[in-house]
């Protein structure tokens, strides 16, 4: 399967968990705060290459894929790449300076759930959801312990992982899986012609 093949699918996998998350936002009424990046600003978040190669490939198209590869390589900050604080200061507000392709762990925390050790869906969402929107969030642990969906981390990593096992299941730092990622797209393209029709893409 080729590079674009690959990224079609994870972007149509991102597209189906969109729309999931959506629906389960408008029945429970949660939402994160305006602003709020303090998931982001973790220097501990692990993330595997595939859930990031529709960015890389994205930077490839727009000619940024060496340059952004030079700043992963020269830089020691473990916070994600991507993540643009407020200021050097503020590490907890800010936003994704590349929303749209941001990867599956980020779409996935805060809307989906994790079965514990006794094989019941708990939500894995941050402190700020649970503490303050208290009411919305038991109501919504209630709603899905008698039947509401929502997406399951393990499920949508197992379809991930079927697009490309190897790209999907390493979980690193979320840098040099951004790094892994980019460098799959460099090396794809090496010998073959840029992708017909695909310059500049937005």
């Amino acid at each position: 399967m080729d590079i674009e093949q690959k990224v079609k699918l994870v972007e149509q996998l991102f597209d189906r968990l969109e729309n999931e998350i959506t629906t389960f936002k408008s029945k429970t009424h949660l939402s994160c705060n305006s602003g709020c990046g303090q998931c982001c600003s973790k220097p501990d978040i692990n993330a595997s290459p595939l859930e990031f190669l529709p960015w890389a490939f994205y930077l490839f198209l727009n000619g940024k894929a060496e340059k952004t590869l030079e700043e992963l390589n020269s830089t020691t900050n473990t916070y994600c790449h991507i993540y643009q604080s407020l200021s050097p200061t503020d590490q907890i507000n800010g936003s994704c300076t590349n929303y749209k392709y941001r990867g599956l762990i980020c779409r996935l925390f805060g809307y989906a759930a994790n079965r514990d050790r006794n094989g019941q869906l708990r939500m894995t969402t941050c402190k700020i959801i649970k503490v303050g929107q208290e009411e919305n969030f038991h109501a919504a642990e209630k709603a899905i312990s008698e039947g509401l969906y929502v997406p399951v981390f393990t499920h949508y990593y197992t379809r991930l992982s079927q697009i490309d096992n190897r790209l999907a299941v390493t979980s690193l730092p979320i840098n040099e899986a951004l790094k892994i990622a980019i460098e799959e797209v460099l090396h794809y393209y090496t010998y073959r012609p840029f992708p017909g029709g695909m310059e500049n893409i937005a």
